[in-house]
């Protein structure tokens, strides 16, 4: 098994960082680059860092702020929000990005990530998926959760991995900042059915939280904004749970654990 990623998120809005419950009623928390210092500063594994109104308004990326935060970034730095073309991916990586998250254009340009792909590689393209539960079924949405796309979670994970995309971060919109727990059961069907990682995210409240998201949802990460903007508890601190209950996790040895 790779080890497991411990992974902030940085939601972005008007130059600010906001975090909100199921992709509404935003709060701001502060202001992003002090964020990202502070991140790195704690051993993240990875960030990642979504304008969360660009698609919504029709903007594109924000290159030249980007291109400032990641200069203050020493961690890889996945970046999403208003891409829409395989020059914008370009840009974003020509900023300081490590990877491009790509959502709401990529359901209607069905070229895009396969184009990405194609052009970076892999490794540099990750699909965003954002879902609801509908009459008891798992339906993904695009447009920070405004647009109902009437495809499920697995169905569209198998086809973004079959058009080249690196890898899938997976986020329950109604359990986003509410801190009770990852969605298990549509984690570990998404896990089940693609052979790229899934980075799953909105929910997590606690330690046990992300253990179980692995243990039993199959994630290869965890991404969390509102335990490390809102509690104590730090993301060195949920590597050291992960790691005393087996799980592989980078600089485990810092905790006197060997794996």
């Amino acid at each position: 098994m790779l080890k497991v990623r411990i992974i902030p998120t940085l939601l972005w809005k008007d130059l600010g960082l906001v975090k909100g419950k199921s992709f509404d009623s935003w709060r701001r928390v502060g202001t992003v680059l002090p964020a990202v210092k502070v991140y790195c500063a704690r051993q993240v594994d990875e960030l990642i860092l979504v304008d969360i109104t660009a698609s919504n308004i029709g903007e594109g990326p924000k290159f030249d702020e980007i291109s400032e935060m990641s200069q203050e970034c020493f961690v890889p730095l996945t970046v999403g929000g208003g891409v829409k073309s395989v020059e914008d991916v370009e840009n974003l990586l020509r900023a300081g990005a490590d990877k491009v998250a790509i959502n709401s254009a990529s359901y209607s340009n069905r070229e895009l990530i396969s184009s990405a792909a194609k052009k970076f590689g892999s490794q540099c393209v990750v699909a965003s998926i954002d879902f609801k539960t509908i009459d008891g079924k798992p339906v993904c949405f695009s447009h920070s959760g405004k647009r109902i796309e009437e495809v499920s979670p697995v169905e569209w994970a198998r086809t973004v991995e079959a058009q080249g995309a690196g890898e899938i971060l997976l986020t329950s919109i109604e359990r986003d900042g509410t801190m009770v727990g990852y969605d298990i059961e549509t984690t570990q069907s998404v896990t089940s059915s693609v052979g790229i990682p899934v980075i799953i995210s909105g929910g997590a409240g606690n330690f046990e939280h992300m253990y179980e998201g692995i243990s039993k949802g199959g994630a290869d990460a965890v991404a969390a904004a509102s335990i490390f903007h809102f509690t104590e508890q730090t993301p060195l601190e949920s590597k050291k749970y992960l790691a005393e209950k087996g799980v592989p996790v980078r600089n485990c040895n810092a905790f006197g654990i060997s794996k």
